[in-house]
């Protein structure tokens, strides 16, 4: 990060940040509109779950989702991070680097011993990118709509 960049801040997001989260969707190709999104904070919110937003100069430019689940096989529970994206327009300044950082230390207080990251096959450079940050390709995950909605 050069001196001129500011380092983002990495928050909780709130209903607040609807448009700007609908606008990020749709950089992964998930065209979810803003009232779609304050219906799912909330009812994530509801379930205990984070969503968190990275923001430079006042503006929304990263959006991770984190999920904490207690599995039968391991002595504690498993951290996801189940959605990362930043701004094609902010990429490369340090903010992927800063909501994974924040969403590790939330997954950590929160007792979870080891983070997964799930990222589309297709996306070689996030998976590179992963892979700097430290993370291993240990698994390969499957998928099975349940209905037309789901896919």
């Amino acid at each position: 990060m050069s001196n001129s960049e500011v380092a983002p801040e990495v928050r909780r997001a709130t209903l607040r940040d609807s448009i700007a989260i609908s606008g990020l969707l749709a950089e992964l190709g998930f065209q979810t509109p803003a009232d779609t999104v304050a219906a799912r904070l909330g009812t994530l919110e509801q379930a205990g779950e984070r969503v968190l937003v990275a923001i430079v100069s006042g503006e929304v430019v990263g959006l991770a989702t984190i999920h904490i689940t207690p599995v039968l096989h391991r002595p504690k529970p498993v951290g996801r991070i189940t959605l990362l994206v930043v701004a094609e327009r902010a990429r490369n300044r340090g903010t992927g680097r800063a909501i994974v950082d924040a969403s590790e230390r939330v997954l950590s207080e929160s007792g979870c011993g080891l983070v997964e990251i799930t990222s589309n096959a297709a996306l070689r450079g996030a998976h590179a990118f992963y892979e700097r940050l430290g993370y291993t390709r240990t698994s390969v995950r499957f998928f099975k709509p349940l209905d037309q909605a789901s896919a």
